[in-house]
This record gives structure tokens, C-alpha cells and sequence, in this order.
């Protein structure tokens, strides 16, 4: 009952959906077509039962536990979610919603520190999600190209390509991250901002009531003054509207300085020289201070990238320049080129998770089970990060997962095993048990595939001069093939 529900087929859910993306798209093209106006009839829109039920329908696809008021997405669809989206429409329309506070919880960062998570009751969060189908198109004809964080239709693998493409032209690097980003949002300076576009009051008086609703930890409200709390539904889209300033500035004035990406409140700035990059660093410093914002010392800094001496990491990637052996060979020339992998941080996430699914306690598991519970780890995973230089990583991670999965083998059978036994259990025998490889599924973007079938990847070629064709290692069988 706890598990992802179903994804229904009833014809009105796709109705709803249909009827929704039309609002997003007219609203989206008058806020192109005029970009002064502001909107003034929105809130009758927010409680549309279509656009309510879209929203039921994200929240209730994202999960997540109960706020302050301990309602779980189970209790709701006991008691009938049509009951439940009337009684919001209802309280919407009489103008006799409140929200309530939201519940504190924290969850561990890279760096070892705990990140605070403000987790809105169901209620609030599907009321939230509406009123982000709303105001997303309005604002999303103003965000500048150079934000990708949290945006329809953009993704990390975006940000990543332009950061590769810009490298193949600039060698520094100016790398940043905004201290206590959610936290330090002034909520006046905010508010200006939506206004900016929207002059509807019920609308804003909305966004001013959960921006004021508190946060509750130990049983005790406390009234904030400024931030918005990681783990709305709205707080992304508040965060890109307040950072939009930095983006438009940057777009208009200092283009010329570097190449801003940013995601959230990460960003990095691509220039051509290190007099460029360090008054990029001045220039973000003085916008940032307009906002009341500042950047975090220990996490920002400038990197020369050249000859691949330096790199620097972003979205969990390594980025670096390395040399090309191919145009050296050909034409003895150092050509370098911004390539991406999984960073340190994410390689040591991904084998404490698997040593977690994987511990020497499941010996006596079956094996299926821990295949079972190893899998989605490994795709996910993969998934993230195949759209770079990814290759070694997955080798590394697939010989990692073997090697755990073949020491819980040799443990269960203890005294027992009997000589050359081990030898059975190669990558291929844990593979036909349904393991998922990593190895082969790195996808370069414009859609070009790695394939095993025609060539042998100079990965698979040193994997086989390491562990042999068949898997297992290379140590205890004759070497196969030409590696």
C-alpha cells in the first residue's frame, strides 16, 4: 500500500492534463508577446478543479511523508481525493485558506553538515503545486538561457554541454556557490519581484502566507523573517525568480565577461582569461550584495584549467580538460578538450550505497534479493552521469559491485568453499542472475550510442587485459583474446 500507486488510464485524467498545458500555453505567450504586463486574473484560475486535479496528480506521483497536520497521502485517497480537491477548491474561493507551518526535517550534505527541509502538509503542497502551473509560464518567458535549475524542459545534461562546449574556447573558471541560498531570501525584495508581474492580491497575498508560515521543529513555530524553505512545491520557482536578477544583469551588462550557467544556486562563470574571471568574481560579488546574498568561502573559487593541471567540480561531476590522443598522433598537436565524470564525492555516494545494500550481513540473502534492491541504485546512477567521459567510472563501479557481491558468495559458503569454486562466480555469472552493467551504456549527447558490437571501447579492451573475456580475474584463467 506504501509504493507507488498505479498511473490510471481514465480518460478525464489526460482531459485535465490537456486542458492545463492550454492555460500554460496562452499564459506563457501573451507574458512573451508583452513583457511589461502584468497579469491581474489568476487566482480563479489556481482552484480550476483541472488544474487542481494536475496538481493532486504531481504531488501525490512525488510521494513524500506528512507535514504538521500527520496527513499521509493514504489517509487522503481513503477518504476520497474528489472530497478532498472540493474542500480546497471551496476554501480557496471564500478566501478562507491558511496554510500551515511547515515540519523541519534535515537530511545529510556532501560536506558531512545537515541540510534544513521545510516539508508543507498535503493540503499545502497540492495548493502550491497549483498555483505553480499558473505562475511557472508567466515567469518562465522572463528566466534568461543561462538558468537551468529546476525549469521545464531543461536538465543538468544541458548545463554540462554548455560548460563542454565553452571549454573548447575558455581555460578559466570561476566557480561559485551562494551561502545559505533558501535561508537568506528577503522576502520583501521577493515579493517585488513577483510583482513585477503579477498584480493580482489574492495571488500575492498567497505567496506572502507561505512565505510567513513558520517552521515547526521540536513542536515549536518559529516566524521567519526571510528565506523559503527547501522542500516546497513553489520554493524552486520563488528561488529562480529572486536569482533572476542575476541573470538578467549578467545577460545585458557582462556578457562580454564570461559565460554564466547557473543551477540553482550553483553557478559558474566560463572566461577566456584570468583578468576576466577575476572581475567576474567582483561582478557576482556586487549583484549578489544587492540581493543581500554573499558567497560561501570555502566553495568558491577561480581555476585555470589549462593543460589539465586544474578541474573543478559541478553537479556532481569532474570537470577537466584532457589532451586528445587522436589529433596528437595525426598531427602532433596538444589539443585539450573539457571533459566530464563522476566526481570523487559521487564515486564515494554510489559505493557507500552499495555497501549498504550490499553489506557482508545479506550473505545468506538470495542473491535475486540483493540484485533486486542493487539495481535501481545502479540505473539511476547511470543514468545521471552516461551523458559524459563516464567510462572508467562504470567499469570501476561495475568491478566494485562484483567484487561485493562475489565476497558475500565466498562468506556464505565459509569453510566450505572448495578450491577453484570462487573462480565460478564471474561478472557474467552475476549478470545472467539480472545484475544491471553499467559498461556500455554511456550515451554521448546528439544521440550517439557506444556499441560493443562493431569496436572494442579502449575500457572493454583494458578490462579484458585485467579480468579476462569471461569475467573473473585475469590471474586465474589463460588470457583470451588480444588484450
Amino acid at each position: 500500500m506504501s509504493g507507488r500507486r498505479p498511473r490510471s488510464n481514465h480518460p478525464g485524467r489526460q482531459e485535465s492534463t490537456d486542458h492545463v498545458r492550454c492555460l500554460q500555453r496562452r499564459l506563457c505567450g501573451v507574458a512573451k508577446r508583452q513583457p511589461g504586463r502584468r497579469f491581474h486574473a489568476l487566482y480563479d484560475r489556481i482552484f480550476r478543479r483541472d488544474v487542481l486535479e494536475v496538481a493532486w496528480n504531481r504531488v501525490e506521483g512525488n510521494r513524500g511523508s506528512a507535514g504538521v497536520d500527520l496527513q499521509t497521502l493514504i489517509e487522503i485517497r481513503q477518504l476520497g481525493v474528489e472530497t478532498f480537491l472540493e474542500g480546497i477548491a471551496a476554501e480557496l474561493k471564500a478566501g478562507r485558506y491558511r496554510p500551515k507551518a511547515v515540519l523541519r526535517r534535515y537530511i545529510p550534505k556532501q560536506d558531512g553538515r545537515q541540510r534544513p527541509l521545510g516539508i508543507p502538509t498535503v493540503k499545502d503542497r497540492v495548493v502550491q503545486a497549483a498555483a505553480k502551473l499558473v505562475l511557472e509560464p508567466i515567469f518562465e518567458a522572463d528566466f534568461a538561457p543561462c538558468s537551468f535549475g529546476f525549469r521545464p524542459k531543461r536538465s543538468t545534461c544541458d548545463a554540462l554541454e554548455v560548460l563542454r562546449e565553452q571549454g573548447k574556447q575558455c581555460n578559466h573558471v570561476f566557480d561559485a556557490d551562494i551561502r545559505n541560498y533558501y535561508e537568506e531570501i528577503d522576502h520583501d525584495k521577493l515579493m517585488k519581484l513577483v510583482e513585477e508581474r503579477v498584480s493580482d492580491r489574492r495571488v500575492l497575498r498567497l505567496v506572502r502566507q507561505w512565505l510567513r508560515a513558520g517552521v515547526m521543529e521540536d513542536g515549536l513555530v518559529e516566524i521567519r523573517l526571510s528565506g523559503t524553505p527547501q522542500g516546497g512545491v513553489i520554493s524552486p520557482l520563488l528561488a529562480n525568480i529572486y536569482l533572476n536578477v542575476l541573470d538578467r544583469v549578467w545577460t545585458r551588462r557582462y556578457a562580454h565577461v564570461g559565460t554564466l550557467v547557473r543551477y540553482a544556486d550553483d553557478l559558474v562563470v566560463m572566461c577566456r582569461t584570468k583578468a576576466r574571471c577575476e572581475e567576474a568574481e567582483q561582478r557576482v560579488q556586487r549583484i549578489l550584495g544587492r540581493l543581500g546574498l554573499e558567497l560561501h568561502p570555502e566553495k568558491t573559487r577561480r581555476v585555470d584549467l589549462s593543460w589539465g593541471q586544474h578541474g573543478f567540480d559541478f553537479l556532481g561531476c569532474e570537470l577537466r580538460k584532457v589532451m586528445s590522443g587522436k589529433i596528437w598522433e595525426e598531427q602532433r598537436k596538444r589539443v585539450y578538450f573539457l571533459h566530464r565524470r563522476p566526481s570523487r564525492r559521487s564515486m564515494q555516494r554510489i559505493r557507500d550505497k552499495i555497501r549498504g545494500k550490499a553489506h557482508r550481513g545479506r550473505c545468506h540473502a538470495d542473491l535475486r534479493d540483493v540484485i533486486g534492491d542493487l539495481n535501481p541504485i545502479l540505473r539511476g546512477w547511470g543514468n545521471y552521469f552516461r551523458t559524459g567521459n563516464a567510462a572508467r567510472s562504470f567499469n570501476q563501479i561495475d568491478t566494485f559491485v562484483w567484487q561485493r557481491l562475489r565476497g558475500l558468495r565466498i562468506k556464505r559458503k565459509g569453510r566450505q568453499l572448495r578450491a577453484g569454486e570462487a573462480q565460478r562466480w564471474t561478472r557474467n555469472f552475476f549478470h545472467a542472475l539480472g545484475l544491471h552493467r553499467l559498461r556500455g551504456t554511456v550515451r554521448y549527447p546528439g544521440g550517439f550510442v557506444t556499441s560493443r558490437r562493431k569496436t572494442s571501447s579502449v575500457s572493454r579492451v583494458r578490462e579484458n587485459r585485467k579480468h579476462g573475456s569471461k569475467g573473473g580475474l585475469a590471474n586465474t584463467r589463460p588470457s583470451t583474446g588480444e588484450g
